[in-house]
């Protein structure tokens, strides 16, 4: 699991801008995998912030920041899909920014991976994101995703065993 920002700042103002600072990336990565469209992520992204600056001082504890911010994302793109239905976006050409490797090789290996990762239910894709992008553990992912521990891991056990089945891998060679 990653480390927990450290979130200082003696007023709001600051608390907020340093908890911007520490997780913006994090949010962003995560909302462009949800809503597959880097406009709408934006958007999200925003208005996930601008919840977080109205609900601050509900933030009791500033380590379970990232959950906390992962969490009104989520809902806030759950209200976004009750509200309209976003056009249609080929996701083909859709991908997250990664490392500088641009080795057409590994970037292949990425474009492979990540198509098949959209290709898995929402239910085993959401968590798998949500552990690998976001670095939670599955007890934190319980709880983003208000379900039972258990659940998360069956869930978990499953979207790899999916992609180790379609690429033929095994269980090492999936976590490299």
């Amino acid at each position: 699991m990653s480390e927990s920002p450290v979130i200082h700042g003696s007023n709001k103002q600051q608390r907020y801008e340093s908890l911007v600072a520490a997780l913006y990336q994090d949010v962003y990565r995560y909302a462009v995998w949800l809503c597959k469209n880097q406009p709408m992520a934006e958007d999200l992204v925003q208005e996930t912030f601008l919840r977080a600056w109205r609900s601050l001082d509900s933030l009791q504890n500033d380590k379970a920041a990232k959950a906390w911010l992962f969490t009104i994302l989520r809902r806030e793109n759950a209200r976004q899909y009750e509200r309209y239905r976003p056009e249609l976006v080929d996701i083909d050409g859709q991908s997250v920014a990664e490392s500088s490797e641009n080795e057409p090789d590994k970037r292949m290996e990425r474009e492979l991976l990540h198509n098949a990762i959209k290709r898995l239910d929402s239910d085993y894709r959401e968590p798998l994101l949500l552990q690998v992008i976001g670095g939670f553990s599955g007890k934190e992912i319980a709880d983003i995703m208000d379900l039972n521990n258990n659940t998360v891991m069956t869930r978990l056990f499953r979207a790899r065993s999916k992609l180790k089945q379609e690429f033929g891998l095994d269980a090492d060679e999936l976590e490299e």
